[in-house]
């Protein structure tokens, strides 16, 4: 499935200081019986979004309307536990392009590298002057510019380059899922097949 071509993302955020982030509380199980890739952003963080009776809590930032954008800022260590590939689905088909962390669970990192989420690891020194920032001026800007593989607080123009792996920092620059990037070589590896018969 491809998804959106990602280069250079400028977008507020909506800060989520919290650590340990585990994969039941971006989607809790409950939710994980649809096969399909659509339709899990509304139970995104559903327990901590929602009352029992499906009233919005009120103190949760995604129910906050003075933040918005297309990049998450989370705490420590986040999308750890189980290898629910849905976490990263949900935080995708809620509008999210972008999660910046300090660390990420190497799981939910390939698996938010797969679908078209690029997951930025910052140093915490960073993280934090992300959160200032934002608390400062919830209409602070962001810009993850993956061509470059740096991350900049726009109004002070900090920045800090960030890692990724080559063949996935491709793939995202193309819109391009591990399928796509095969079908994308389709010509080449006819020519080399042809090649190797004689």
């Amino acid at each position: 499935m491809a998804y959106d071509k990602f280069k250079v993302l400028t977008s507020t955020a909506v800060p989520m200081p919290i650590e340990n982030v585990d994969t039941d509380q971006i989607i809790p199980a409950r939710f994980l019986k649809a096969t399909k890739r659509e339709g899990f952003g509304d139970n995104l963080f559903r327990d901590w979004r929602y009352n029992g009776d499906g009233t919005p809590k009120q103190e949760f930032v995604l129910n906050n309307p003075i933040y918005s954008g297309k990049i998450l800022v989370g705490g420590k260590n986040f999308g750890s536990g189980s290898s629910r590939e849905h976490a990263a689905w949900a935080i995708y088909d809620y509008g999210f392009r972008c999660v910046v962390s300090s660390f990420f669970a190497d799981i939910f990192k390939g698996n938010a590298l797969n679908i078209g989420i690029l997951p930025v690891t910052v140093s915490p020194e960073f993280l934090d002057k992300i959160f200032k920032a934002i608390e400062a001026d919830p209409k602070a800007e962001l810009e993850v510019n993956l061509p470059e593989q740096t991350i900049s607080i726009v109004a002070t123009g900090e920045k800090e380059s960030f890692d990724i792996n080559g063949y996935k920092k491709h793939n995202m620059m193309n819109g391009f899922d591990d399928i796509d990037y095969l079908q994308s070589m389709k010509a080449d590896i006819t020519a080399f097949a042809e090649k190797s018969l004689y």
